[in-house]
């Protein structure tokens, strides 16, 4: 069990030039299951991740880890829509994120392959990261970010723009991590993905936290007028 939750979101804010972004939010995150956070483009989904993840500035309110702020920072990992590589070879992207831990050459050198394999680059160690595919890439910041083991991850809507068997493979990957404890907040667009990988949904509209409920609750009696168009598929403005 994560000594860092649960986490407390109380009268979260950020605001931008006097435009509200994300909030005031008010929730509470306990240390199992897998988090996905929906709605419309332009709801706020990223400025909600990096309020949490703490790489946007609040306003106002709070989010507070059950641990030491430093501690929680080193424990957690953010993947971005568009990932950005290193301009380093497969297996030096996975190594760089071990070195920065002091790890030692060799054992750096073994785990990075043994990632490498799960993501199904291990025939490709030695290629440049700048030039693989949209997926491999996706893939290689997903094993980067997970060879350290954190014990949080957040994603802002990894599979966007992927097509359905790179969509397979980066699920399969979060499921084994979310299997092996690593706690998984992420976005997305697809609520096919929502359905098959959420055990509890953020929806979130304008900046707002309409609902925050389990999964199966959300997607079979959505509780706001909002997320019930928002499923049907209508526009939500």
């Amino acid at each position: 069990m994560s000594v860092m939750f649960p986490l407390q979101i109380c009268g979260a804010q950020v605001r931008r030039r006097g435009k509200v972004l994300v909030g005031p939010v008010d929730i509470t995150l306990q240390a199992e299951g897998l988090t996905m956070v929906i709605g419309p483009n332009g709801a706020g989904k990223t400025s909600l991740l990096k309020m949490l993840h703490g790489i946007m500035r609040l306003n106002a309110g709070t989010v507070k880890w059950a641990c030491d702020q430093d501690e929680a920072r080193r424990r957690q990992g953010f993947v971005f829509q568009t990932p950005v590589m290193l301009r380093r070879t497969v297996l030096e992207n996975l190594i760089y994120p071990l070195a920065l831990l002091n790890i030692p050459k060799p054992e750096a050198r073994e785990r990075a392959r043994d990632w490498a394999t799960k993501i199904g680059l291990g025939g490709a160690e030695g290629r440049q990261a700048t030039v693989l595919s949209g997926g491999e890439r996706q893939k290689l910041a997903l094993a980067r970010a997970l060879i350290r083991g954190p014990d949080v991850l957040f994603l802002d809507e990894p599979c966007a723009s992927l097509d359905g068997r790179a969509m397979r493979e980066i699920e399969a990957i979060l499921q084994a991590a979310s299997a092996e404890g690593t706690r998984i907040i992420m976005s997305t667009h697809d609520m096919g993905q929502a359905r098959r990988l959420a055990s509890e949904v953020i929806f979130i509209l304008h900046g707002v936290v309409h609902e925050f409920s389990p999964a199966e609750t959300f997607f079979e009696t959505p509780q706001t007028a909002q997320a019930r168009a928002f499923l049907n598929g209508d526009i939500v403005e």
